[in-house]
């Protein structure tokens, strides 16, 4: 639990909001005297000035008698001497006969007996429904495959319909067997085959330390964009995101589980995770099914375009109360969730969005959730965090690859290269700043600066992401909702990702120039990107052995010209004088693009 500035001493006011937010007893004083602080984005506008100031301020707070009131109120606060708080476990286990009184193993079961590489296998069963079976049920796979043993998690649908999904990798013949305490659902097995012919790339990994490839083997680099909760805004707007993402160039897209309320993103969703609704409030152990499946048929629709669905579990842009349901209700998500979701080849996971400005969960919630995650999900997807100021632990063996938000207003990409050798892991920038015209840093930065972070990313090894964040009529901000993109940098994006995908491996860093980026094997291929800098020619000294092809590209008007001849040994290139320049080497031996 987060002390005070000064612990059961008086306050001075010239300490910052944030420093008492982070304290759950000093956070419910403010915002019960200045109801403004409630909001997030209130409280991410106002939590770097100082106390006295924003009380001052403050509607709710009339004059200096009831701002006394107020310090006097905080400085009672215990701080550091307060018990440390107790290590949290996980949700109770179901009852563990939930029908006793029914036949064991008779349950109606159904399932594909073959089904090709990649493809969702999964069986429905039809059982009991009494009491509560989101709760009261449990319902796993114990399955052996041609690579192991695993275990694959079931979930209740409606109905008396339970279904257990799992994403088939391996060629050959799976058996299984139902474990459950439900006895009509206990102990049923079957097999299944699977053939070598693929239904698709299959789920996204890690290969070769700081890069991305599909289970088949193919090379995958993320170019990403932000639309948080596109899914939350009916079937008008999503279909027009859908028709945006088949033309553009994105190929992941981060998207929020839970509906998000902020700045321009205040509509009510139609469908809420859980049943129930804002006025008589949502019963955390049922959830709506009409919900899932229409997330569910989202993220197929996604995979139909190449598009990876990173899918963010909590959140902290919430009124609903999903941002702090307690250790049952927040367990209980997570395992339904995943068991529903994991078996989709498209899924990322990313547990949490800003993960910092949730307060009530501590570093032990966190772990607990990655494990939770872990345990539930047969296929590895990959598993991060994202963080608003303050990084995540990246070393941790759970994350699979760093996703970052920029902690520097100007520098962001210039960082890739550090924070991969920090971590040994691939680094997503999944927020370099949002292209648009907001009042905010974050979001209002020009495409110009946009395209040149992804270059900047690109060539020190990493991988950015894309968000746009014009105002436009309806609040219909790409960042948020969704819809149609206006701006000037997905053109330019897609034409890096043209060259990305080109080059002959993922790109690495290569230590060549002091003052320029530069990526690729020397002797190979060499990409290197002038940025902002506008030289009129570049001198170069290489091996004399080997003999190069120069491509002269200009990122912004995206044009590539073909220099005459080859290069070698001691030579200038001419360039242009203009900034976002870049040149590309290839040994003329290799295949060249």
């Amino acid at each position: 639990m987060t002390p005070l500035p000064a612990p059961t001493t008086a306050v001075s006011g010239e300490e910052s909001v944030n420093s008492f937010m982070r304290n759950p007893h000093a956070r419910a004083i403010l915002e019960r005297h200045m109801p403004e602080l409630q909001s997030l984005s209130s409280r991410l506008t106002l939590g770097g000035h100082s106390l006295r100031l924003v009380a001052k301020t403050s509607p709710a707070l009339k004059d200096e008698a009831a701002i006394d009131a107020l310090f006097l109120e905080l400085s009672e606060v215990p701080g550091d001497d307060r018990p440390a708080e107790p290590i949290r476990t996980a949700s109770p286990a179901a009852p563990e006969n939930y029908d006793p009184e029914g036949l064991p193993a008779s349950a109606t079961v159904t399932y594909p007996r073959e089904l090709h590489r990649f493809e969702r296998f999964e069986v429905v069963f039809a059982g009991p429904q009494h009491g509560n079976p989101f709760t009261d049920v449990t319902l796993a796979l114990q399955m052996d495959t041609p690579s192991g043993r695993v275990e694959v998690p079931g979930f209740y649908d409606g109905d008396g319909v339970y279904r257990v999904r799992f994403l088939a990798e391996n060629p050959g013949l799976h058996r299984f067997e139902s474990v459950s305490n439900a006895r009509s659902m206990n102990g049923i097995s079957g097999e299944f085959e699977v053939s070598s012919a693929a239904a698709g790339r299959g789920p996204v990994r890690v290969q070769d330390r700081f890069h991305f490839a599909h289970a088949d083997g193919t090379r995958y680099s993320p170019v990403g964009t932000t639309a948080y909760a596109w899914t939350h805004q009916g079937g008008e707007l999503e279909e027009r995101t859908l028709t945006t993402l088949a033309s553009a160039p994105f190929n992941k897209i981060r998207m929020c589980v839970f509906p998000k309320s902020y700045a321009f993103n205040e509509n009510e969703p139609a469908l809420y995770p859980f049943v129930g609704d804002p006025d008589a409030g949502f019963d955390l152990a049922r959830f709506d099914l009409r919900y899932w499946e229409h997330l569910e048929h989202r993220i197929a629709q996604l995979d139909a375009l190449g598009i990876e669905a990173d899918i963010i579990l909590f959140h902290p842009y919430d009124r609903w109360g999903f941002a702090d349901m307690g250790l049952q209700a927040d367990d209980r998500y997570l395992r339904y969730a995943v068991a529903r979701l994991a078996g989709f080849a498209n899924v990322w996971w990313s547990l949490a969005n800003e993960y910092d400005l949730l307060p009530t969960k501590t570093e032990t919630d966190w772990e607990r959730f990655a494990s939770i995650v872990q345990e539930s999900d047969p296929t590895g997807h990959l598993l991060s965090i994202h963080n608003c100021f303050d990084f995540y632990d990246y070393s941790r063996e759970w994350i699979t690859h760093a996703s970052v938000q920029r902690r520097d207003i100007y520098k962001t990409a210039e960082m890739t290269d550090q924070w991969r050798q920090a971590w040994g892991k691939p680094v997503v920038i999944d927020e370099c700043a949002y292209e648009g015209d907001l009042d905010q840093g974050w979001g209002n930065i020009t495409g110009e600066e946009m395209v040149r972070r992804f270059w900047e990313g690109a060539v020190r090894g990493g991988y950015v992401g894309h968000g746009e964040t014009y105002l436009r009529e309806n609040d219909e901000i790409w960042w948020a909702k969704g819809g149609e993109l206006v701006g000037s940098s997905p053109a330019r994006i897609a034409f890096l990702r043209k060259i990305m995908e080109a080059a002959p491996f993922g790109l690495e860093p290569v230590a060549h120039d002091w003052d320029i980026p530069s990526a690729g094997i020397p002797g190979r291929y060499m990409l290197f990107y002038y940025g902002f800098n506008q030289p009129r020619f570049r001198r170069f000294l290489w091996d004399p052995e080997t003999e190069y092809t120069v491509d002269v590209i200009d990122t912004w008007n995206m044009t590539i010209q073909r220099l005459p001849g080859h290069v070698t040994g001691r030579f200038t290139i001419d360039l242009p004088g203009r900034p976002y320049m870049a040149l590309r080497f290839q040994a003329v031996d290799q295949p060249t693009t």
